[in-house]
This record gives C-alpha cells, sequence and structure tokens, in this order.
C-alpha cells in the first residue's frame, strides 16, 4: 500500500513537516507551526490529487505523418510542386492556376516549360536560379528547390515581378538624374571657362553669357527642389495627413501667385470656386505644390492667349480641382506615362519651358498620399483636362 504513494507526495509531505518545524524555531509559537503545518497539509492532499498522466482520452500531439502537408501547401500564396522521380505529385493552387490544372503527373521539366527550369532540375542543383517569361512574357521568377527524401524533391517559385520593376525604376531614376543634372552643369562650365578667356573683356557677350549660366543655375536649382520634393513625399507616402485643409483658399492663392510669374499668361487664368466648399484633410504644403504645378503646365503648354480654366467644387463628400488649358494636346499613347518621372511628349520644348519632368510625378504621388483619384484626359490640337478628386474632411458628429 505504501509502495503505490507516490514518490512526489511524500516529498510534500517532508516538506511539510520542515516548515512546520522551522516555523516553531523561528516563532516559538505552536499555534503558529501548527496553522503552518495546516496549510501545507492542504497542498499535500491538492499535489496528491493531480494525475502523473494526462486522461487516456486526451488527445495526443500529431506525428509529422498525420500533419496534412497537402493543405498547408495549399494556403500559401506562390507556387508550390512536390516531385517524386522528377514528376508532379503535390501542386498546389497557385501552382496549377500558373502552369495548368493537367500538370500533377507530369514530369517537372515538362510542366514548368522553361529551359532554365529544365537544366535546373535535371543538374539537380539546389542553388536559386531566376527565370523570365513563365506566365507571361514580363513575369520574373525565382526558383528554389530542395531535397525532401531520396526520390522527393520540393520546387518553389517565388515572383519577383514586382522587386525587379522597382530595382529598375530605382536605376532608370538615377540614370535619368544624373543626365538631366549634368546637362545644364556642362553648360554652365563651358560658359564660365570662355568667361575666363577673352570673351570675358566684351561686356555685352559678357552679360549674355552670365545670362545663360543663371538660367542653367536656375534650371538645376529647379531639378534639385523638386528631387528633394519627391523624396519626401515619397518618405510620407503611407503617412496620413491630419490637418484641416481650405482648399478653396489656398486655390486662390496660388492662382493668384501664378498671375504674376508667368508674364501675360496671368491674365489667362479662369478661376471658378464653388460656394461653401467643404475643408479636405491633408498637407497644406503639399496641396499647394500640386496647384502649383498643374496651373503653371497648364499655363506653360497652353496656347498664349488662350484660358486656363480652374475650377473646384464639392461632389458627395469629394472634393474636385479641374485644370484644364487649350494648348497642342497630348496624344493617347503618351497618357498612360505621363506621371512617371523624367517622362516627357516633347523633351526639347519641355526643357526650354523650364520644365523638369518631374511635376506630374509630384502631383500622382501626392494624390496617392491623400487617398485621392487622378485623371488626365487629352485630345490632340484640342488641349488637356486634370482632374483631381480628393475625399472631403467628415465634420465630427454633435454629441
Amino acid at each position: 500500500m505504501i509502495d503505490e504513494i507516490p514518490l512526489r507526495t511524500w516529498l510534500a509531505v517532508a516538506i511539510a513537516i520542515a516548515t512546520a518545524a522551522v516555523v516553531l524555531v523561528l516563532a516559538d509559537d505552536y499555534q503558529t507551526a501548527l496553522a503552518a503545518l495546516a496549510g501545507c497539509a492542504a497542498l499535500v492532499v491538492i499535489i496528491a490529487t493531480i494525475p502523473e498522466e494526462l486522461p487516456a482520452d486526451a488527445a495526443p500531439e500529431p506525428t509529422r505523418a498525420e500533419v496534412p502537408y497537402e493543405a498547408a501547401l495549399e494556403a500559401i500564396a506562390e507556387p508550390v510542386l512536390v516531385l517524386r522521380a522528377g514528376r508532379v505529385v503535390v501542386a498546389n493552387a497557385a501552382a496549377r492556376g500558373l502552369l495548368g490544372q493537367h500538370i500533377l503527373g507530369e514530369d517537372a521539366r515538362v510542366a514548368i516549360r522553361h529551359p532554365g527550369a529544365a537544366e535546373h532540375l535535371a543538374q539537380g542543383a539546389e542553388h536559386p536560379v531566376d527565370l523570365v517569361g513563365i506566365g507571361t512574357l514580363d513575369q520574373r521568377w525565382q526558383m528554389r528547390t530542395a531535397a525532401l527524401g531520396p526520390e522527393l524533391r520540393l520546387v518553389h517559385l517565388v515572383d519577383q515581378t514586382d522587386q525587379y520593376a522597382a530595382e529598375r525604376m530605382r536605376v532608370d531614376f538615377v540614370a535619368n538624374a544624373s543626365h538631366e543634372l549634368r546637362t545644364p552643369l556642362a553648360s554652365i562650365l563651358g560658359y564660365v571657362e570662355t568667361l575666363a578667356d577673352a570673351a570675358g573683356e566684351d561686356p555685352g557677350l559678357r552679360q549674355r553669357f552670365l545670362g545663360i549660366v543663371f538660367d542653367e543655375a536656375r534650371r538645376m536649382e529647379r531639378l534639385v527642389e523638386d528631387l528633394m520634393s519627391l523624396s519626401r513625399i515619397e518618405a510620407e507616402k503611407f503617412r496620413l495627413p491630419r490637418a484641416e485643409v481650405d482648399l478653396a483658399e489656398l486655390v486662390q492663392d496660388a492662382c493668384d501667385s501664378l498671375y504674376t510669374t508667368h508674364g501675360n499668361r496671368g491674365d489667362d487664368i479662369r478661376l471658378e470656386l464653388a460656394e461653401d466648399v467643404p475643408r479636405v484633410i491633408g498637407d497644406q504644403a503639399q496641396l499647394s505644390q500640386l496647384v502649383h504645378n498643374l496651373v503653371g503646365n497648364a499655363m506653360k503648354y497652353g496656347r498664349a492667349g488662350t484660358p486656363v480654366e480652374v475650377s473646384l467644387s464639392a461632389v458627395d463628400r469629394n472634393l474636385c480641382l479641374v485644370v484644364a488649358d487649350q494648348g497642342e494636346g497630348i496624344a493617347s499613347e503618351h497618357l498612360p506615362r505621363l506621371t512617371e518621372r523624367f517622362y516627357r511628349v516633347d523633351p526639347g520644348r519641355s526643357r526650354s519651358l523650364g520644365g523638369t519632368g518631374l511635376g506630374l510625378a509630384i502631383v500622382k504621388h501626392i494624390v496617392e498620399r491623400h487617398r485621392g483619384r487622378l485623371d488626365i484626359a487629352s485630345q490632340v490640337g484640342v488641349g488637356t483636362r486634370v482632374a483631381v478628386t480628393l475625399p472631403a474632411a467628415i465634420p465630427a458628429p454633435l454629441v
């Protein structure tokens, strides 16, 4: 009978007696010692009643063989294949959607249909390999493989299209920015060297050359300012603005400012502001830059003497800013690329008018940060219409 008492129960009894003895010695009080012994006895009873083993009906931990691997692979968003002796035995939904529903049972080299993949699988290589053209011609994938056993092999296709596009944009951006800065810098250096020689002795020639140097320096300044603006806007892209902005007042101020900075074109501005236009939640400096860029573009590229129409109105819970000019217009094939950095329909004309090629790219990023919409419509020989829709600030309900 004594042998049936668990070892942990004997240990609990010993601890209870020892605790009571220590209390007796320290407190010199039998009542205190008895109270401590009673508390420890209760603890002994609790410990003795806890079963040493789980109940028979308790669910055991699943073994590796019982884990539903096929269901787990189905939950993965990227294409995954399991091969046995080179043939596809498992393909998740993403793999079947990319390569076709028929791939089960096929040789993996035929199922993936790519020479680079076929060579990689035939060699049994473990390092990743980049593949172009699976799915669509411009899609880029990285194929990763791993051995699961003597005959089993895992194939994982990772979509690298977005990362490649982002890297390509970065490289193009750096190249374009370098080119745009190098052109005026070379002009400045050339004219300064000429002024340092005999040309500097002719007052008329010196004045003309200094004017060119000044214009090129201003061009570089505008480009650097736009590059810094674009960098700041992109850094704050996911940080929603919190301030309320009176867009009607901001548009009025921008038009008043542009009235005196574009020569006689200021007289061509036709401003129409609807009454009681609600405010927007936004960044005042960025929204001001948006208006300046749109109205400034219309004044630069519209024909002299034709109106530059600027209107602001409320539609449902949105504010709609429309800027329209009567210029040469833009062919439809150029419209999707107008908001790309440094994209110009007519590079020579744009540079001669002081354009940096970043104005509409900045507008696009500002609109995206404010959760708005940008629409550009144009007709050759008629003109261009740009509409920006921004959500209005909704006043808090009265409590």
